[in-house]
């Protein structure tokens, strides 16, 4: 039985019910991902300049280290491609289990990396290479994962249902940001000697955790039925899971990169989203603890508004199946540039109070505009191509928007004599630059996920 035909074959209930296992899934895979991820942002933030970048000025250890946070950034695309090529070949289900086990090994190896005072340069040589490593991982992750839950939604409900994908990120970051909080009120010589590497290693919790769920899922039944439709066109007997293209149909990559127009457009249109992300988790903290405000306090503010905005992921992706995928994301952005000059004033306040709304208020907007972007990037790309089209363009929005954001902007923020208006200039200009791009790429709320061509 096809995959189509056997996922028709099922009652309403049982089928919502799928659908339901699956995002929970996604959900879950995605959360353990991005905590491990954006656990980084945090440590490259507040602990690596220390550690890892000793006896440098202040601002200059904290852009060395944003430089070893882009390693991952720059690594995404690469795993987009490798995890994309296979998980369109042969499955979305194992790509998923195989990013997962590569992001928990290499994030729990972090916590063993020795600093300077022990290994000299070379601790933050095996600091970059794991970098790397993570990013190939959740390179390979996203993808798989909004498709997972995409392609087992209804027609009308992939917007809401790709955006749990999304809310991982967030909740990752709430994760993360808890513990390395409650290590972070150590003394300081104990948290920058040993406190700071117990989140990495709890990794592996995490790891056997998510790898228990993943394991339980079914394949897409779309790309199932996709497989089954090729076989049929070439005459050929489905047999078996249908898992496997053969070789006459070009590659996945090959496939995307006939329309390069697609993969531009989507990756300029969500570049911006990401360089707000990563401002709002990296320069943001470290400016704020800069102006006096005490650095456990503005971690749990960060954790605080970063909860809040999960629901608010949600319900952009909502809001974008009854609107449309443009309409929401554009909206985000605009309020995003007029928000980010009070934004810069309410965190350099030294009031934990007033640095969570900022937060909490700047990831609020931030996270309408995420909501929809799962779907309105993985909408954009045939079944046979989806994987690494969808891939591909996400992190290639991502290394663009936020793999070396941290760094320009700390960079611009030094040599301004340290003016935030520098900083909010370029953002902004980032912010329109995806306006326009998001306004030239075609709204993709109703396509057809069934089509197999690219």
């Amino acid at each position: 039985m096809s995959g189509l035909t056997q996922l028709q074959a099922m009652g309403t209930a049982e089928r919502r019910k799928e659908a339901r296992t699956v995002i929970a899934s996604s959900y879950l895979g995605s959360t353990i991902e991005y905590y491990d991820f954006l656990l980084y942002a945090t440590a490259a933030a507040i602990v690596f300049p220390k550690v890892f970048f000793t006896g440098m000025d202040d601002w200059v250890g904290v852009v060395a280290a944003y430089g070893t946070f882009a390693a991952g950034y720059v690594a995404r695309p690469v795993g987009g491609i490798i995890f994309g090529h296979f998980g369109d070949r042969m499955g979305r289900k194992n790509m998923l289990i195989i990013s997962m086990l590569v992001m928990g090994m290499a994030s729990t190896l972090i916590g063993l990396v020795p600093g300077a005072s022990v290994a000299g340069p070379w601790g933050a040589v095996l600091l970059v290479i794991l970098r790397v490593f993570q990013g190939i991982a959740v390179g390979g992750e996203w993808g798989g994962a909004a498709l997972m839950a995409l392609e087992h939604s209804e027609s009308g409900k992939r917007g809401f249902a790709a955006s749990f994908v999304n809310a991982g990120a967030p909740t990752g970051a709430v994760l993360g940001t808890l513990i390395m909080g409650a290590f972070a009120a150590l003394p300081n010589d104990q948290f920058l000697a040993w406190g700071w590497r117990v989140p990495f290693l709890l990794s592996f919790v995490l790891l056997g955790v998510g790898m228990f769920v993943r394991l339980k899922v079914s394949e897409s039944p779309i790309f199932k039925a996709a497989i089954e439709q090729e076989k049929a066109e070439r005459g050929e007997t489905a047999q078996g899971s249908g898992a496997g293209i053969t070789a006459k149909r070009p590659t996945p990559l090959v496939q995307v990169l006939r329309r390069p127009k697609t993969l531009i457009f989507t990756m300029l249109a969500g570049a911006a989203g990401f360089a707000l992300q990563v401002v709002l988790a990296t320069f943001s903290v470290t400016y704020a603890v800069s102006k006096g405000a005490d650095r456990q306090g503005v971690l749990y503010a960060f954790a605080a508004a970063s909860l809040i905005s999960i629901v608010f992921v949600i319900m952009g992706g909502r809001l974008s199946d009854k609107v449309g995928r443009r309409p929401v994301m554009i909206g985000g952005l605009v309020l995003f540039i007029l928000y980010l000059v009070p934004m810069f004033q309410l965190l350099s306040s030294n009031n934990i109070m007033l640095i969570f709304v900022a937060f909490a208020i700047g990831l609020m907007i931030h996270s309408t505009l995420f909501g929809p972007l799962a779907a309105f990037v993985s909408e954009q790309f045939g079944t046979t191509s989806r994987y690494t089209g969808a891939s591909l363009g996400y992190q290639l929005a991502t290394l663009l928007g936020a793999g070396f954001t941290p760094g320009i902007v700390a960079q611009i923020f030094k040599d301004s004599g340290q003016d935030t208006a520098s900083v909010v200039w370029y953002l902004a200009i980032m912010s329109v630059v995806s306006i326009v791009f998001i306004l030239l790429t075609r709204e993709p709320k109703n396509n057809d996920l069934q089509t197999v061509q690219a």
